[in-house]
């Protein structure tokens, strides 16, 4: 019995056994997915969400690429349940990624046809290209972000003979902002925010114009429910302007994929970009745009205009992209 059992072997297991390696890529493919469909889900709530989504929402095309690598894994690792949920993702991105907004332009008899421009100069920094792209490209309004004291005596000397009217609130660091204007100008109550954000009512060739700067505090953590705030409150200034011809620029700090920003553009604003077929070209981070980045600058019009071109400026010593718009004032009556 003893000699029975010593030489006595079970027989061999032929059940399939689970590779490690694929038990390691089908964890890593869940991970990748569940960080993508929170960001997309709270995209289709229409809600930013806690921190980190508000600020990976600024980059929602690129959720495509931990997407791709989540759906190979799925295929390498014969994850088929996987390979579903990353197709369902894969087709929810697809149709966030498309333009948001109306892309109708306004008709009517044309009145005035004008140039703006909207820059943020990074704490002033940038303040010497800025001067440079001005005379360059003669902007009839130029919306200036994070203008400090030094800044607004270089526009002052700069181009003060050029755009001689001029709504200012200067202040240190980021907080400043001044729009400059060929148009006469009468000031007007601005938006509340930690950052200056004037406003002002051009005259131009006999319409009035009502302009409002942008410049919320940006999504950081901790800042969220600011950010949120100061948006809401442009959104609110929005919807109370009417039907006045309003024009609203500046760096706003949020992009078509970020449900306050979509807030603003629900009140029936146009994006400049939007109607000129240049809905997704980054202008922050500069150093990265084109390539890689965000639209977190924008100019916004009302109804009563149409866009003939826009395009992105690189200037020197910022982290933004200025944005420069030929727009034409139409009469709606």
């Amino acid at each position: 019995m003893e000699t029975a059992a010593a030489g006595w072997t079970s027989p061999p297991d032929d059940r399939p056994r689970r590779r490690p390696g694929r038990r390691t890529g089908r964890w890593f493919a869940a991970f990748l997915l569940v960080c993508v469909t929170v960001v997309v889900g709270c995209r289709t709530l229409d809600t930013d969400g806690i921190t980190p989504v508000p600020q990976l929402l600024a980059f929602l095309p690129w959720l495509l690429v931990p997407t791709g690598c989540a759906l190979l894994l799925c295929l390498l690792t014969r994850w088929w349940t996987g390979l579903c949920w990353g197709v369902v993702v894969l087709g929810l991105l697809a149709w966030f990624i498309e333009p948001y907004g109306t892309s109708e332009q306004a008709g009517g008899p044309p009145l005035a046809s004008f140039r703006v421009l909207t820059s943020n100069l990074e704490f002033g920094h940038a303040t010497d290209a800025l001067v440079t792209a001005v005379r360059s490209e003669k902007p009839d309004l130029v919306f200036v972000q994070e203008c400090e004291h030094s800044c607004d005596a270089t526009l002052r000397t700069a181009l003060g003979a050029e755009y001689p009217h001029r709504v200012a609130r200067v202040a240190d660091g980021s907080a400043g902002s001044v729009v400059l204007s060929r148009f006469p100008l009468k000031p007007a109550e601005g938006v509340d925010g930690a950052m200056a954000m004037p406003g002002a009512v051009a005259d131009v060739r006999g319409h009035a114009v009502r302009l409002q700067l942008a410049h919320p505090m940006p999504p950081l953590p901790g800042e969220v429910d600011a950010w949120r705030r100061e948006l809401g409150a442009l959104r609110d200034f929005a919807a109370a302007a009417g039907r006045e011809p309003l024009i609203l620029a500046g760096d706003f700090n949020a992009s078509q994929d970020h449900a306050v920003f979509r807030h603003i553009l629900d009140t029936g604003l146009r994006d400049a970009a939007r109607l000129t077929g240049h809905d997704r070209t980054p202008s922050w981070p500069a150093r990265s745009a084109p390539t890689l980045g965000a639209q977190i600058d924008h100019v916004l019009v009302s109804a009563h205009f149409s866009v003939g071109t826009t395009r992105f400026l690189d200037l020197a010593d910022t982290d933004h992209r200025a944005v420069l718009t030929d727009v034409t004032l139409h009469d709606r009556r």
